[in-house]
């Protein structure tokens, strides 16, 4: 019986071995990037070597795909040869046959020779000797191995590719993957997070009966131009959190770590959603916005890239960035910038934050684990993490307090004492978010737990209302 070759990149995996290994080497080694020229000067084969030899890709967790595992372990059961041909570098390509343990043997591209198109024809040739086989592939590349091949299996949706693979060899099978429907896309760019940016909005609360049309639109563009800078990071993120997303139990469902939408297609979704916040500040709004905008970029990438690995820091770094949002709205509209509004975004952010982190340390051993190694907490840390939260929201509620007692606050408002009801309704709202988070009800993101508890949002409610009625 014939043997079946079975490439990896696309085919037996719905995502490029080699993308998500460079991630890696970025997210470990920012700096391995300048190496990266050198050793494409020297041959591709090479350089999947040497990011082979410098990053370690989990392949126990990479998105298989399932009609592509059962067409080999048939053509096991018949009693056929079954070899993986990969151009992947042989590292990641016997780790993988290993972990299946579907495979008779590897032929992988080994640091001298790219096992790729005609190069890949040659080593299945020299490896099946006379005899006929089938191959496995999902690219047009492939095409130089199927023009040898007595049958292919096509691994597409292209049907351009399947019916010139039908005008070289006999099709032994056609395996069209499910096409990513647009609300994944949509999903993966976390449209849902942009409820974050709202808070652009929030100097314009203390002047409400002030504000004018041009106040209001650069408040809006604002708004627009941090939701595509933030889609594009959260992207970003998600990508160099690839294994990790995969090993927790609810994140390996998100679109990238499923493999529903590939490493390189995540990178251009991400470039083209921060060139176009750029662009949009850069046409429309205050050069102070966007200084605001590329320190947000900054910080943010830093904390994907390091800072969230380092307890304590990762939550000043997750408060930070809300409270910017917040600086960015005085940017765009040209209002003063508020200590008491900074200082009280700080302090509620660093408890939500906090909060964040506490639902992780109390979740399953295994995701406890995970946060040892990814974000450096500890499984003793919880008290520790309980406490600060705690008391970060109570001292956001006193700075509130300071803040509604400012004469230059009360001077804006006919009737001001209706914005104490403020007080304990956010004093109420912290210490309900902590309840929850103790009782392991809470989201483990708080900001999405707000949007969808009617508790939250009857207190967001009740707080409009006392601010117009003090208005």
């Amino acid at each position: 019986m014939r043997p079946l070759y079975v490439d990896l990149d696309g085919t037996l995996i719905a995502t490029d071995s080699l993308h998500e290994s460079l991630l890696q080497l970025v997210r470990a080694s920012p700096a391995s990037l300048l190496a990266l020229p050198l050793w494409l000067l020297r041959g591709k084969a090479v350089l999947k070597k040497e990011v082979a030899q410098r990053t370690a890709i989990d392949v126990q967790t990479l998105p298989y795909r399932p009609e592509v595992l059962e067409l080999v372990r048939s053509a096991r059961a018949a009693g056929r040869r079954t070899v993986l041909a990969t151009a992947t570098d042989g590292q990641v390509a016997r780790a993988v046959a290993s972990h299946l343990g579907l495979f008779d043997a590897v032929l992988a591209s080994d640091g001298e020779h790219n096992l790729r198109g005609a190069g890949k024809r040659a080593a299945i040739e020299a490896d099946a000797g006379s005899r006929a086989y089938s191959y496995a592939g999902n690219d047009h590349v492939d095409l130089a191995v199927w023009r040898e091949a007595e049958a292919a299996v096509v691994v597409s949706r292209s049907e351009a590719l399947a019916r010139r693979v039908a005008g070289l060899t006999a099709v032994e099978a056609r395996i069209v993957p499910p096409r990513t429907p647009l609300k994944r896309y949509l999903y993966g760019v976390r449209l849902h997070q942009w409820l974050k940016n709202v808070l652009v909005f929030l100097p314009l609360m203390p002047v409400l009966h002030e504000l004018t049309q041009p106040i209001l639109l650069h408040a809006a563009l604002a708004f627009l131009a941090f939701g595509l800078m933030a889609s594009g990071i959260y992207v970003l993120n998600d990508l160099l959190d690839l294994e990790s997303d995969r090993r927790h139990h609810r994140k390996r469902l998100r679109p990238f770590a499923a493999g529903e939408i590939t490493a390189r297609e995540g990178l251009v979704m991400a470039g083209l959603l921060c060139a176009a916040s750029l662009a949009l500040s850069l046409a429309l709004l205050p050069g102070a916005f966007v200084s605001v905008l590329l320190l947000y970029m900054a910080l943010t990438c830093a904390y994907s890239l390091h800072l969230k690995r380092r307890a304590v820091v990762d939550v000043f770094a997750l408060a930070g960035l809300y409270t910017i949002r917040v600086a960015a709205g005085t940017a765009a509209t040209g209002l003063p910038l508020s200590f008491w509004i900074l200082s009280f975004s700080m302090f509620i952010f660093l408890s939500l934050a906090l909060a964040k982190r506490y639902v992780e340390l109390s979740g399953p051993p295994l995701e406890v684990q995970r946060m040892k190694r990814d974000r450096g907490y500890h499984p003793v840390d919880a008290p520790f993490v309980l406490c600060t939260g705690i008391a970060a929201g109570q001292m956001a509620v006193l700075l509130l307090g300071l803040y509604l007692h400012d004469k230059e606050v009360l001077a804006r408002y006919d009737d001001p004492e209706y914005l104490w009801i403020l007080i304990p309704l956010f004093l109420f709202w912290t210490m309900r978010v902590w309840l929850k988070a103790i009782r392991g009800a809470l989201h483990d993101d708080p900001v999405v737990f707000a949007a969808r508890d009617w508790v939250s949002r009857w207190t967001v409610g009740i707080a409009a209302l006392a601010l117009w009625m003090a208005d």
